[in-house]
């Protein structure tokens, strides 16, 4: 770009800056509140500075045009994604490196052997379903972004740890990568994966639980169905404000098909409610968003695939083990014991901190420091 087309353009900038400095200037007569307002304590500028940024268009067009420049000159958004090739976004936890990690990793390690101590105290399995990183399952669009050395063979290290602590845990990235070559896994504008991904972890994980338990009750059918397919925008799309201004740039959403399980008998689903009004449903269900979130179908997939209701403790945000702590402190788990809990547990938190502060510090250490065998010795080398 010549000197005369970078002065140019500098200087329409900052006109355009300029002229929405004086239009918003005008909203100053809009301004008031009550008579008693006090002066003094801040509470008068506290109101004008709320009503100002309400009313101040430049806020919006400088967060839109930033947004632009970082996306178009440096592929880059805000912290939280990372952007891939035709218009793949990842969530920046799969990627970034995490102060203390190998330490976290062991404490989570740690705390995974604690959970499977207390379930199996209580005669419950834990079967935990390993969800790959969506980067290690569509690597071919990650372009030049690069994953941290502690990551790159995290979740067979994760799984090998697990799996000779005499967890059950089933390989999912293998029948994932298998699927990819009939349908979309993950969401390409998402961090989740979709109904189908979701539908082949159930499958894989159903075998598995059916292998090792002979669950109660008679088998139920359930019936999964198409229902509609809707234009997504992912959740990865938030990091990249560059609605109304420059939304042409954003990548394009995703086609997102729906799907919906019921019970293939509607009597039949009746009579095994009223079976275990009193009792426990055989399975329960732990994890986050991939499991809490309908829009994946998660549940609904093991309902098919396990031919039994469960019951489902999945919560969006949490992370994986929140959810966990407190279904171990749980009513439900007091009063009606399950025979199987599947815990569904993103590689990419295995390295991540997780804030305990609502629980009991003293129970917390119990389980971290279960007596059985150590699930740290490969992540300590």
């Amino acid at each position: 770009m010549t000197r005369t087309a970078n002065l140019l353009y500098i200087g329409a900038f900052a006109g355009s800056l300029l002229a929405l400095a004086i239009s918003s200037a005008r909203s100053f007569g809009d301004f008031s509140v009550a008579t008693d307002t006090p002066v003094l304590n801040g509470k008068l500028s506290h109101a004008f500075e709320k009503h100002y940024d309400a009313e101040f268009p430049v806020k919006q067009f400088g967060t839109n045009v930033w947004a632009a420049l970082d996306f178009t000159l440096f592929g880059e958004g805000r912290p939280g994604v990372v952007i891939g090739q035709d218009g793949w976004l990842y969530s920046d936890e799969e990627f970034k490196p995490v102060a203390d990690g190998k330490q976290h990793l062991r404490d989570n390690l740690a705390m995974i052997r604690g959970v499977r101590d207390e379930l199996a105290s209580q005669g419950i399995q834990l079967v935990l379903a390993i969800v790959p990183a969506k980067s290690r399952l569509y690597p071919e669009y990650v372009g030049e972004n690069r994953i941290t050395l502690m990551r790159q063979d995290l979740f067979e290290q994760f799984r090998g740890s697990v799996r000779r602590a005499g967890i059950i845990a089933p390989d999912l990235l293998g029948p994932l990568q298998e699927a990819k070559h009939h349908g979309q896994v993950f969401l390409r504008t998402d961090t989740h994966w979709t109904p189908l991904g979701a539908d082949v972890a159930a499958q894989r994980l159903s075998a598995a639980v059916q292998r090792a338990v002979t669950l109660q009750g008679e088998p139920q059918d359930f019936v999964t169905e198409d229902s509609h397919s809707e234009s997504y925008k992912g959740d990865l799309t938030r990091f990249l404000p560059l609605d109304p201004l420059f939304e042409q740039l954003m990548p394009a959403p995703d086609n997102l098909q729906q799907r919906r399980t019921t019970a293939a008998n509607s009597s039949t689903a009746a009579d095994d409610a009223a079976l275990f009004s009193d009792s426990a449903l055989p399975v329960t269900l732990v994890g986050t968003s991939y499991s809490a979130n309908p829009s994946w179908n998660f549940a609904g997939a093991l309902r098919e695939y396990l031919q039994r209701d469960l019951s489902n403790h999945a919560e969006d945000g949490h992370g994986p083990i929140l959810p966990m702590l407190k279904y171990l402190q749980s009513d439900e788990l007091k009063s009606a014991k399950p025979q199987v809990v599947i815990w569904e547990f993103p590689e990419r938190y295995l390295p991540m901190a997780n804030d305990l502060s609502e629980f009991d510090p003293d129970w917390i250490a119990e389980l971290k420091n279960s007596a059985n065998t150590r699930l740290t010795d490969t992540a300590s080398r």
